[in-house]
Protein backbone atom coordinates (compact mmCIF):
# COMPACT_ATOMS: atom_id res chain seq x y z
CA UNK A 1 0.00 0.00 0.00
CA UNK A 2 1.10 3.45 -0.84
CA UNK A 3 2.14 5.93 1.93
CA UNK A 4 0.08 9.51 1.63
CA UNK A 5 3.44 10.92 0.75
CA UNK A 6 4.13 8.64 -2.26
CA UNK A 7 0.50 9.16 -3.85
CA UNK A 8 1.09 13.01 -3.06
CA UNK A 9 4.24 12.77 -5.01
CA UNK A 10 2.67 11.03 -7.92
CA UNK A 11 -0.46 13.53 -8.38
CA UNK A 12 -0.62 16.00 -11.46
CA UNK A 13 -0.05 19.15 -10.03
CA UNK A 14 -0.86 22.33 -11.63
CA UNK A 15 0.65 25.47 -11.45
CA UNK A 16 -1.16 28.15 -8.72
CA UNK A 17 -2.52 30.27 -11.91
CA UNK A 18 -4.95 27.67 -13.15
CA UNK A 19 -6.50 27.33 -9.71
CA UNK A 20 -6.99 30.97 -9.26
CA UNK A 21 -8.35 31.07 -12.52
CA UNK A 22 -11.04 28.43 -11.45
CA UNK A 23 -12.06 30.36 -8.79
CA UNK A 24 -12.40 33.60 -10.68
CA UNK A 25 -8.96 35.09 -9.14
CA UNK A 26 -6.12 37.07 -11.87
CA UNK A 27 -2.97 37.84 -11.55
CA UNK A 28 -3.44 40.74 -9.53
CA UNK A 29 -5.16 39.16 -6.89
CA UNK A 30 -3.05 36.82 -6.04
CA UNK A 31 0.90 36.54 -5.03
CA UNK A 32 2.57 33.42 -6.19
CA UNK A 33 4.79 31.74 -3.57
CA UNK A 34 6.70 29.39 -6.26
CA UNK A 35 4.62 27.34 -8.71
CA UNK A 36 2.07 25.78 -6.44
CA UNK A 37 1.14 28.14 -3.61
CA UNK A 38 0.06 31.62 -3.20
CA UNK A 39 -1.36 34.03 -1.24
CA UNK A 40 -4.64 36.06 -1.58
CA UNK A 41 -4.87 39.86 -1.56
CA UNK A 42 -7.04 41.09 0.83
CA UNK A 43 -8.71 43.76 -1.49
CA UNK A 44 -10.08 40.74 -3.34
CA UNK A 45 -12.96 40.74 0.13
CA UNK A 46 -13.25 43.83 -0.01
CA UNK A 47 -14.63 43.60 -4.44
CA UNK A 48 -17.05 41.17 -3.45
CA UNK A 49 -18.42 42.23 0.02
CA UNK A 50 -22.06 42.77 -1.93
CA UNK A 51 -21.50 39.00 -3.39
CA UNK A 52 -23.75 36.71 -1.90
CA UNK A 53 -22.02 33.83 0.02
CA UNK A 54 -22.09 29.92 -0.74
CA UNK A 55 -23.42 27.27 2.15
CA UNK A 56 -21.35 26.78 4.52
CA UNK A 57 -20.51 23.16 5.98
CA UNK A 58 -18.75 22.23 9.07
CA UNK A 59 -16.96 18.68 8.96
CA UNK A 60 -16.38 17.74 12.82
CA UNK A 61 -16.20 14.41 14.32
CA UNK A 62 -16.88 11.96 17.27
CA UNK A 63 -14.32 11.86 20.34
CA UNK A 64 -11.05 10.41 18.55
CA UNK A 65 -8.14 7.94 19.04
CA UNK A 66 -4.96 9.31 19.48
CA UNK A 67 -4.14 8.44 16.09
CA UNK A 68 -6.70 10.58 14.73
CA UNK A 69 -10.42 9.23 12.51
CA UNK A 70 -9.85 11.38 9.40
CA UNK A 71 -11.64 14.62 9.77
CA UNK A 72 -9.70 16.49 7.15
CA UNK A 73 -9.42 13.82 4.73
CA UNK A 74 -13.25 13.71 5.34
CA UNK A 75 -13.34 17.54 4.79
CA UNK A 76 -10.92 17.48 1.46
CA UNK A 77 -12.89 14.67 0.05
CA UNK A 78 -16.10 15.76 0.63
CA UNK A 79 -14.70 19.07 -1.59
CA UNK A 80 -13.53 16.92 -4.18
CA UNK A 81 -16.84 15.18 -4.32
CA UNK A 82 -18.82 18.21 -4.97
CA UNK A 83 -16.93 19.13 -7.64
CA UNK A 84 -17.03 16.16 -9.47
CA UNK A 85 -21.11 16.81 -9.07
CA UNK A 86 -20.40 19.74 -10.92
CA UNK A 87 -20.81 21.79 -7.93
CA UNK A 88 -18.50 24.72 -7.47
CA UNK A 89 -16.43 24.05 -3.61
CA UNK A 90 -13.59 25.17 -2.17
CA UNK A 91 -12.48 24.04 0.96
CA UNK A 92 -10.80 26.06 4.27
CA UNK A 93 -8.15 24.59 6.38
CA UNK A 94 -6.28 24.98 9.25
CA UNK A 95 -2.43 25.22 8.77
CA UNK A 96 -0.06 22.11 10.50
CA UNK A 97 2.34 22.63 13.08
CA UNK A 98 5.58 21.20 13.23
CA UNK A 99 5.21 19.68 16.33
CA UNK A 100 2.85 17.54 15.51
CA UNK A 101 4.35 16.62 12.10
CA UNK A 102 7.93 15.70 13.71
CA UNK A 103 5.71 14.62 16.50
CA UNK A 104 3.12 11.82 16.78
CA UNK A 105 0.05 13.09 14.94
CA UNK A 106 1.02 13.98 11.60
CA UNK A 107 0.43 16.64 9.45
CA UNK A 108 -2.70 18.42 8.73
CA UNK A 109 -3.59 18.23 4.99
CA UNK A 110 -5.82 14.63 4.63
CA UNK A 111 -4.64 11.32 3.73
CA UNK A 112 -4.79 8.55 0.99
CA UNK A 113 -6.38 10.23 -2.32
CA UNK A 114 -8.33 13.39 -0.58
CA UNK A 115 -5.07 15.17 0.30
CA UNK A 116 -4.13 18.71 -0.17
CA UNK A 117 -0.69 19.54 -2.19
CA UNK A 118 1.77 20.50 -2.35
CA UNK A 119 2.07 18.11 1.54
CA UNK A 120 5.30 18.32 1.68
CA UNK A 121 5.41 22.49 1.83
CA UNK A 122 2.32 22.86 3.91
CA UNK A 123 3.34 20.76 6.53
CA UNK A 124 6.90 22.32 6.71
CA UNK A 125 7.39 25.73 6.40
CA UNK A 126 4.91 26.52 3.89
CA UNK A 127 4.57 30.14 3.36
CA UNK A 128 6.24 31.52 6.60
CA UNK A 129 2.79 32.50 8.45
CA UNK A 130 3.77 30.56 11.28
CA UNK A 131 6.94 32.00 11.80
CA UNK A 132 5.81 35.28 11.48
CA UNK A 133 3.20 34.50 14.27
CA UNK A 134 6.08 33.67 16.40
CA UNK A 135 8.59 36.41 15.90
CA UNK A 136 5.68 38.59 16.62
CA UNK A 137 4.52 36.70 19.69
CA UNK A 138 8.09 36.62 21.02
CA UNK A 139 8.42 40.37 20.12
CA UNK A 140 6.27 41.15 22.93
CA UNK A 141 8.07 39.12 25.50
CA UNK A 142 11.30 40.76 24.06
CA UNK A 143 10.24 43.88 24.79
CA UNK A 144 8.24 43.10 28.25
CA UNK A 145 11.28 42.34 29.86
CA UNK A 146 12.98 45.22 28.41
CA UNK A 147 10.83 47.27 29.28
CA UNK A 148 11.30 45.61 32.96
CA UNK A 149 14.79 46.42 32.73
CA UNK A 150 14.78 49.51 31.59
CA UNK A 151 12.96 51.16 34.90
CA UNK A 152 9.44 49.20 34.75
CA UNK A 153 7.25 52.40 34.08
CA UNK A 154 4.42 50.59 33.99
CA UNK A 155 5.32 48.81 37.53
CA UNK A 156 4.65 45.50 36.57
CA UNK A 157 4.06 42.78 38.90
CA UNK A 158 6.77 40.17 37.73
CA UNK A 159 4.85 37.41 39.40
CA UNK A 160 1.91 37.63 37.53
CA UNK A 161 2.99 38.11 33.40
CA UNK A 162 1.05 35.82 31.61
CA UNK A 163 2.53 36.60 28.38
CA UNK A 164 4.73 33.06 27.55
CA UNK A 165 7.29 32.91 24.90
CA UNK A 166 6.61 30.41 22.02
CA UNK A 167 8.65 28.02 19.58
CA UNK A 168 6.51 26.01 16.81
CA UNK A 169 8.09 22.71 18.04
CA UNK A 170 7.53 19.93 20.67
CA UNK A 171 10.15 20.83 23.25
CA UNK A 172 9.11 19.43 26.96
CA UNK A 173 12.16 21.12 28.57
CA UNK A 174 11.01 24.55 28.05
CA UNK A 175 7.18 24.21 30.22
CA UNK A 176 8.97 25.80 32.52
CA UNK A 177 12.38 27.67 32.69
CA UNK A 178 14.52 30.78 34.81
CA UNK A 179 15.13 33.41 32.13
CA UNK A 180 17.60 36.49 33.24
CA UNK A 181 20.56 35.04 34.68
CA UNK A 182 23.85 36.06 34.63
CA UNK A 183 23.76 39.53 36.50
CA UNK A 184 21.82 42.92 35.62
CA UNK A 185 23.12 43.43 32.00
CA UNK A 186 20.69 40.30 31.28
CA UNK A 187 18.11 41.54 32.10
CA UNK A 188 15.96 40.17 36.20
CA UNK A 189 15.80 36.74 37.08
CA UNK A 190 11.82 35.33 36.76
CA UNK A 191 10.21 32.23 36.03
CA UNK A 192 8.81 31.71 32.56
CA UNK A 193 7.74 29.26 29.52
CA UNK A 194 6.76 28.32 26.33
CA UNK A 195 4.07 27.34 24.55
CA UNK A 196 4.18 26.00 21.03
CA UNK A 197 3.39 28.66 18.33
CA UNK A 198 -0.34 27.46 18.20
CA UNK A 199 -1.25 28.01 21.38
CA UNK A 200 -0.19 32.17 21.22
CA UNK A 201 -3.35 33.92 21.44
CA UNK A 202 -1.53 36.16 18.34
CA UNK A 203 -2.43 32.78 16.28
CA UNK A 204 -6.30 33.32 17.53
CA UNK A 205 -6.33 36.76 16.92
CA UNK A 206 -5.25 36.42 13.30
CA UNK A 207 -7.67 33.64 13.05
CA UNK A 208 -10.61 35.79 14.65
CA UNK A 209 -9.11 38.97 12.72
CA UNK A 210 -11.36 40.68 9.51
CA UNK A 211 -9.12 42.92 8.27
CA UNK A 212 -5.15 44.15 8.96
CA UNK A 213 -6.71 47.02 10.80
CA UNK A 214 -9.08 44.90 13.20
CA UNK A 215 -5.59 42.53 13.84
CA UNK A 216 -3.99 46.12 15.22
CA UNK A 217 -7.05 46.29 17.56
CA UNK A 218 -6.77 43.25 18.50
CA UNK A 219 -3.11 42.92 19.76
CA UNK A 220 -3.33 46.27 20.87
CA UNK A 221 -5.70 45.07 23.78
CA UNK A 222 -3.77 41.80 24.47
CA UNK A 223 -2.98 41.50 28.32
CA UNK A 224 0.34 40.16 29.09
CA UNK A 225 -0.01 40.82 33.03
CA UNK A 226 -0.78 43.12 35.64
CA UNK A 227 0.59 45.85 37.27
CA UNK A 228 0.83 45.42 41.48
CA UNK A 229 -2.04 47.59 41.98
CA UNK A 230 -3.96 44.78 39.68
CA UNK A 231 -4.21 46.85 36.95
CA UNK A 232 -4.07 44.83 33.62
CA UNK A 233 -1.54 45.60 31.91
CA UNK A 234 -2.22 45.51 27.51
CA UNK A 235 0.22 45.25 24.68
CA UNK A 236 -0.74 48.80 23.41
CA UNK A 237 0.86 50.16 26.66
CA UNK A 238 4.13 49.14 25.59
CA UNK A 239 2.77 51.12 22.23
CA UNK A 240 4.15 48.34 19.72
CA UNK A 241 0.95 47.09 18.18
CA UNK A 242 1.94 48.57 14.90
CA UNK A 243 5.03 46.66 14.94
CA UNK A 244 3.70 43.51 15.64
CA UNK A 245 1.05 43.88 12.94
CA UNK A 246 3.95 45.08 10.22
CA UNK A 247 5.62 41.40 11.13
CA UNK A 248 2.04 40.17 10.17
CA UNK A 249 1.30 41.40 7.37
CA UNK A 250 1.71 38.93 4.34
CA UNK A 251 0.49 36.45 7.64
CA UNK A 252 -3.15 37.67 7.17
CA UNK A 253 -3.29 36.97 3.69
CA UNK A 254 -5.58 33.07 3.15
CA UNK A 255 -3.22 31.04 1.56
CA UNK A 256 -4.33 29.20 -1.71
CA UNK A 257 -3.43 25.55 -2.59
CA UNK A 258 -4.97 22.53 -4.36
CA UNK A 259 -6.40 19.55 -3.84
CA UNK A 260 -5.15 15.86 -5.76
CA UNK A 261 -8.09 16.21 -7.80
CA UNK A 262 -6.81 20.25 -8.46
CA UNK A 263 -9.43 21.31 -6.09
CA UNK A 264 -9.26 24.88 -4.73
CA UNK A 265 -8.36 24.88 -0.83
CA UNK A 266 -7.50 27.83 1.68
CA UNK A 267 -4.86 26.69 3.97
CA UNK A 268 -4.99 29.78 6.55
CA UNK A 269 -4.19 29.91 10.42
CA UNK A 270 -3.95 26.87 12.83
CA UNK A 271 -5.28 28.08 16.49
CA UNK A 272 -4.72 24.69 19.53
CA UNK A 273 -7.94 23.64 19.95
CA UNK A 274 -7.73 23.05 23.28
CA UNK A 275 -6.04 26.54 24.52
CA UNK A 276 -7.74 28.12 21.54
CA UNK A 277 -10.76 27.69 19.21
CA UNK A 278 -9.14 25.33 16.36
CA UNK A 279 -10.19 26.67 13.55
CA UNK A 280 -8.89 28.20 10.37
CA UNK A 281 -9.22 32.15 9.69
CA UNK A 282 -12.67 34.02 9.20
CA UNK A 283 -10.86 35.88 6.24
CA UNK A 284 -9.79 32.49 4.19
CA UNK A 285 -13.43 31.19 5.20
CA UNK A 286 -15.00 34.42 3.91
CA UNK A 287 -13.38 33.55 0.73
CA UNK A 288 -14.42 30.35 0.10
CA UNK A 289 -18.33 31.73 0.78
CA UNK A 290 -17.58 34.29 -1.60
CA UNK A 291 -15.73 32.71 -4.42
CA UNK A 292 -17.91 29.07 -4.39
CA UNK A 293 -21.63 27.91 -3.54
CA UNK A 294 -20.15 25.62 -0.77
CA UNK A 295 -17.74 26.35 1.49
CA UNK A 296 -16.28 22.90 3.56
CA UNK A 297 -14.49 24.01 6.51
CA UNK A 298 -13.60 21.68 9.85
CA UNK A 299 -12.76 22.50 13.32
CA UNK A 300 -9.92 20.47 15.59
CA UNK A 301 -10.37 17.82 17.73
CA UNK A 302 -14.52 16.53 18.31
CA UNK A 303 -17.40 18.44 18.55
CA UNK A 304 -17.41 19.31 21.84
CA UNK A 305 -14.42 20.96 21.51
CA UNK A 306 -13.66 22.54 17.99
CA UNK A 307 -17.67 22.61 16.76
CA UNK A 308 -18.66 23.72 20.04
CA UNK A 309 -16.23 27.10 19.31
CA UNK A 310 -16.96 27.10 15.90
CA UNK A 311 -20.27 27.51 16.29
CA UNK A 312 -19.93 30.16 19.75
CA UNK A 313 -17.01 31.50 18.66
CA UNK A 314 -15.97 31.72 15.55
CA UNK A 315 -19.24 32.17 13.84
CA UNK A 316 -20.05 34.77 16.02
CA UNK A 317 -16.76 36.94 15.30
CA UNK A 318 -17.25 36.63 11.97
CA UNK A 319 -21.02 37.04 11.31
CA UNK A 320 -20.82 33.73 9.51
CA UNK A 321 -24.30 31.34 9.37
CA UNK A 322 -23.63 27.79 8.78
CA UNK A 323 -25.59 25.82 6.85
CA UNK A 324 -25.16 22.36 7.62
CA UNK A 325 -22.70 19.80 9.88
CA UNK A 326 -20.92 16.32 8.78
CA UNK A 327 -20.32 14.69 11.75
CA UNK A 328 -17.22 12.30 10.45
CA UNK A 329 -17.24 8.96 12.59
CA UNK A 330 -15.34 5.73 12.28
CA UNK A 331 -16.00 1.94 13.83
CA UNK A 332 -12.22 2.02 14.70
CA UNK A 333 -13.34 5.12 17.43
CA UNK A 334 -16.54 3.43 18.60
CA UNK A 335 -15.25 0.47 19.42
CA UNK A 336 -12.24 2.19 20.71
CA UNK A 337 -15.12 4.00 23.05
CA UNK A 338 -16.81 0.73 23.84
CA UNK A 339 -14.14 -0.53 25.35
CA UNK A 340 -12.13 -2.73 22.51
CA UNK A 341 -8.69 -3.33 22.78
CA UNK A 342 -7.81 -4.60 19.44
CA UNK A 343 -9.42 -2.34 16.45
CA UNK A 344 -8.90 -3.85 13.99
CA UNK A 345 -10.55 -7.26 14.67
CA UNK A 346 -14.87 -7.18 14.35
CA UNK A 347 -16.33 -6.32 17.90
CA UNK A 348 -20.29 -5.61 17.68
CA UNK A 349 -20.75 -5.59 21.54
CA UNK A 350 -17.81 -3.06 21.51
CA UNK A 351 -19.67 -1.13 18.90
CA UNK A 352 -22.89 -1.35 20.39
CA UNK A 353 -21.59 0.36 23.39
CA UNK A 354 -19.67 2.69 22.01
CA UNK A 355 -22.22 4.36 19.84
CA UNK A 356 -23.47 6.25 22.55
CA UNK A 357 -20.59 8.77 21.89
CA UNK A 358 -21.77 9.25 18.26
CA UNK A 359 -25.07 9.96 19.71
CA UNK A 360 -23.86 12.24 21.96
CA UNK A 361 -22.31 14.65 19.10
CA UNK A 362 -25.76 14.10 17.28
CA UNK A 363 -27.43 15.48 20.01
CA UNK A 364 -24.90 18.87 20.66
CA UNK A 365 -24.60 19.72 16.95
CA UNK A 366 -28.55 19.68 17.17
CA UNK A 367 -28.91 22.08 19.92
CA UNK A 368 -27.77 24.62 17.26
CA UNK A 369 -30.85 24.12 15.25
CA UNK A 370 -28.50 22.49 12.39
CA UNK A 371 -29.09 19.65 10.36
CA UNK A 372 -26.53 16.49 10.80
CA UNK A 373 -24.97 14.14 8.56
CA UNK A 374 -22.75 11.25 9.34
CA UNK A 375 -20.02 10.79 7.49
CA UNK A 376 -19.19 6.66 8.13
CA UNK A 377 -15.07 6.63 7.37
CA UNK A 378 -14.18 3.13 6.05
CA UNK A 379 -10.77 1.67 7.01
CA UNK A 380 -9.61 -1.30 5.67
CA UNK A 381 -10.26 -3.34 9.01
CA UNK A 382 -13.80 -2.74 8.84
CA UNK A 383 -16.09 -5.34 8.26
CA UNK A 384 -19.98 -5.09 6.41
CA UNK A 385 -21.45 -6.07 9.73
CA UNK A 386 -19.72 -3.36 11.76
CA UNK A 387 -21.08 -0.91 8.96
CA UNK A 388 -24.31 -2.43 8.69
CA UNK A 389 -24.84 -1.75 12.43
CA UNK A 390 -23.44 1.90 12.34
CA UNK A 391 -25.82 3.10 9.22
CA UNK A 392 -29.06 1.22 10.74
CA UNK A 393 -28.38 2.72 14.36
CA UNK A 394 -28.07 6.44 12.61
CA UNK A 395 -31.44 5.70 10.21
CA UNK A 396 -33.11 4.69 13.43
CA UNK A 397 -31.50 7.65 14.87
CA UNK A 398 -33.43 9.88 12.09
CA UNK A 399 -29.74 11.07 11.24
CA UNK A 400 -28.85 10.42 7.35
CA UNK A 401 -25.87 8.86 7.21
CA UNK A 402 -23.26 7.90 4.39
CA UNK A 403 -19.89 5.57 3.75
CA UNK A 404 -17.38 7.52 3.41
CA UNK A 405 -14.25 6.31 1.08
CA UNK A 406 -12.36 9.23 0.44
CA UNK A 407 -8.60 8.07 1.47
CA UNK A 408 -8.96 5.05 -0.97
CA UNK A 409 -11.29 6.73 -3.91
CA UNK A 410 -10.76 10.74 -3.61
CA UNK A 411 -13.87 12.22 -4.73
CA UNK A 412 -15.26 9.04 -6.37
CA UNK A 413 -15.35 7.42 -2.73
CA UNK A 414 -17.53 11.11 -1.27
CA UNK A 415 -19.99 11.35 -3.82
CA UNK A 416 -22.87 9.45 -1.51
CA UNK A 417 -21.98 12.08 1.18
CA UNK A 418 -22.30 15.18 -1.30
CA UNK A 419 -25.41 13.83 -1.91
CA UNK A 420 -26.68 13.72 1.30
CA UNK A 421 -25.14 17.06 2.13
CA UNK A 422 -26.76 18.82 -0.45
CA UNK A 423 -29.86 17.24 0.20
CA UNK A 424 -30.02 18.66 3.50
CA UNK A 425 -28.83 21.85 2.33
CA UNK A 426 -31.49 21.91 -0.46
CA UNK A 427 -34.08 22.47 2.19
CA UNK A 428 -33.01 25.39 3.35
CA UNK A 429 -33.15 25.24 7.14
CA UNK A 430 -30.66 28.19 8.25
CA UNK A 431 -31.99 28.07 11.82
CA UNK A 432 -28.63 28.62 13.11
CA UNK A 433 -28.79 29.30 17.35
CA UNK A 434 -25.20 30.10 19.34
CA UNK A 435 -25.88 27.67 22.61
CA UNK A 436 -25.83 30.51 25.28
CA UNK A 437 -26.24 34.08 25.11
CA UNK A 438 -23.03 36.41 25.53
CA UNK A 439 -25.02 38.37 28.64
CA UNK A 440 -25.05 35.25 30.95
CA UNK A 441 -22.28 35.01 33.33
CA UNK A 442 -18.89 33.82 32.45
CA UNK A 443 -20.05 31.29 35.11
CA UNK A 444 -23.23 30.37 33.67
CA UNK A 445 -21.54 30.22 30.03
CA UNK A 446 -18.73 27.18 31.58
CA UNK A 447 -21.85 25.72 33.43
CA UNK A 448 -23.94 25.67 30.20
CA UNK A 449 -21.30 24.25 28.16
CA UNK A 450 -20.10 21.41 30.74
CA UNK A 451 -24.13 20.12 31.43
CA UNK A 452 -25.40 20.10 27.89
CA UNK A 453 -22.30 19.57 25.44
CA UNK A 454 -20.43 17.27 27.31
CA UNK A 455 -22.67 16.04 29.79
CA UNK A 456 -21.82 17.27 33.01
CA UNK A 457 -23.78 17.01 36.81
CA UNK A 458 -21.97 20.39 37.23
CA UNK A 459 -19.21 22.57 37.39
CA UNK A 460 -16.57 22.71 39.99
CA UNK A 461 -14.53 25.88 40.43
CA UNK A 462 -10.67 25.98 41.78
CA UNK A 463 -10.23 29.12 44.47
CA UNK A 464 -7.68 30.49 42.09
CA UNK A 465 -10.56 30.28 39.31
CA UNK A 466 -13.33 31.74 41.53
CA UNK A 467 -10.92 34.52 42.34
CA UNK A 468 -10.28 35.18 38.54
CA UNK A 469 -14.33 34.98 38.06
CA UNK A 470 -14.51 38.18 40.06
CA UNK A 471 -11.37 39.91 38.38
CA UNK A 472 -12.88 39.32 34.41
CA UNK A 473 -16.12 40.97 35.88
CA UNK A 474 -14.27 44.18 37.89
CA UNK A 475 -11.68 44.52 34.06
CA UNK A 476 -14.99 44.66 32.12
CA UNK A 477 -14.27 41.38 30.26
CA UNK A 478 -17.78 38.98 31.25
CA UNK A 479 -19.75 39.46 28.23
CA UNK A 480 -16.85 37.92 26.19
CA UNK A 481 -17.36 33.96 25.41
CA UNK A 482 -16.10 31.31 26.56
CA UNK A 483 -13.12 28.75 25.20
CA UNK A 484 -12.75 25.57 26.70
CA UNK A 485 -9.66 23.95 27.72
CA UNK A 486 -9.53 20.21 28.05
CA UNK A 487 -8.79 16.88 26.70
CA UNK A 488 -9.98 16.20 23.23
CA UNK A 489 -10.04 12.29 24.26
CA UNK A 490 -13.04 12.30 26.45
CA UNK A 491 -16.49 14.61 26.32
CA UNK A 492 -15.69 14.63 30.06
CA UNK A 493 -12.52 17.00 31.50
CA UNK A 494 -10.64 12.98 32.18
CA UNK A 495 -9.38 11.36 29.53
CA UNK A 496 -10.13 7.71 31.00
CA UNK A 497 -13.75 8.40 30.83
CA UNK A 498 -14.70 6.79 26.97
CA UNK A 499 -18.28 6.23 25.70
CA UNK A 500 -20.59 8.54 26.87
CA UNK A 501 -19.74 9.48 30.21
CA UNK A 502 -22.51 10.76 33.32
CA UNK A 503 -22.62 11.34 36.96
CA UNK A 504 -18.89 13.28 36.26
CA UNK A 505 -18.30 17.02 37.04
CA UNK A 506 -15.96 19.36 35.35
CA UNK A 507 -13.21 21.09 37.24
CA UNK A 508 -11.93 24.22 36.11
CA UNK A 509 -8.66 25.25 37.47
CA UNK A 510 -7.66 28.49 36.17
CA UNK A 511 -9.38 31.14 33.83
CA UNK A 512 -7.07 32.87 31.42
CA UNK A 513 -8.05 36.91 29.86
CA UNK A 514 -7.66 36.27 25.80
CA UNK A 515 -8.77 40.14 25.17
CA UNK A 516 -7.13 40.63 21.83
CA UNK A 517 -8.81 37.22 20.55
CA UNK A 518 -11.73 37.94 22.36
CA UNK A 519 -12.27 35.24 24.99
CA UNK A 520 -12.15 33.77 28.18
CA UNK A 521 -10.25 30.37 28.40
CA UNK A 522 -11.37 28.03 30.90
CA UNK A 523 -8.63 25.11 32.04
CA UNK A 524 -10.42 22.55 32.55
CA UNK A 525 -8.29 19.11 33.53
CA UNK A 526 -4.40 19.21 33.01
CA UNK A 527 -3.86 20.70 29.40
CA UNK A 528 -0.07 20.84 28.65
CA UNK A 529 0.50 23.90 25.69
CA UNK A 530 4.40 23.23 24.66
CA UNK A 531 3.71 19.20 24.13
CA UNK A 532 6.61 16.60 23.78
CA UNK A 533 7.77 14.83 22.04
CA UNK A 534 6.84 10.04 21.83
CA UNK A 535 9.73 8.16 22.60
CA UNK A 536 10.17 7.57 19.03
CA UNK A 537 9.36 10.72 17.12
CA UNK A 538 7.63 10.86 13.60
CA UNK A 539 11.09 12.63 12.85
CA UNK A 540 13.14 9.33 13.02
CA UNK A 541 10.97 8.10 9.53
CA UNK A 542 11.76 11.53 7.48
CA UNK A 543 14.36 11.52 5.35
CA UNK A 544 15.36 13.39 1.91
CA UNK A 545 17.32 12.17 -1.37
CA UNK A 546 20.05 14.09 -3.10
CA UNK A 547 17.20 15.71 -5.43
CA UNK A 548 15.43 17.44 -2.59
CA UNK A 549 12.66 14.78 -2.63
CA UNK A 550 11.59 13.92 0.73
CA UNK A 551 10.06 10.56 2.21
CA UNK A 552 8.67 9.39 5.34
CA UNK A 553 6.73 12.76 5.97
CA UNK A 554 4.07 10.40 6.81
Amino acid sequence: MKTDIQIAQEAKIVNIMEIAKKIGLDEDSIEQYGKYKAKVDLKVLKNLENKKDGKLVLVTAITPTPAGEGKSTVTVGLTQALNKLGKSSIAALREPSLGPVFGMKGGATGGGHSQVIPMEDINLHFTGDLHAIGVAHNLIAACIDNHINSGNALDIDLTKITWKRVLDMNDRVLRNIVIGLGGKANGIPRESSFQITVASEIMAALCLATSLSDLKDKIRSMVFGYARDGKALKVGDLKIEGAIAALLKEAIKPNLVQTLENTPVFIHGGPFANIAHGCNSILATKLALKLSDYAITEAGFAADLGAEKFLDIKCRKGGLTPNCVVVVATVRALKHHGGAKELSEENLEALEKGIANLDKHIENMKKYNLPVVVAINRFVSDTEKELEFVDKHCREFGVPVALCEVWAKGGEGGIALAEEVLAQLEKGTDNYTPLYDLDMSIKEKIEKIAKEIYGADGVEFTGPAKKMLKTIDELGYGKLPVCMSKTQKSLSDNAALLGRPTGFTVSVKELRISAGAGFIVAMAGDIIDMPGLPKKPAAESIDIDENGKIDGLF
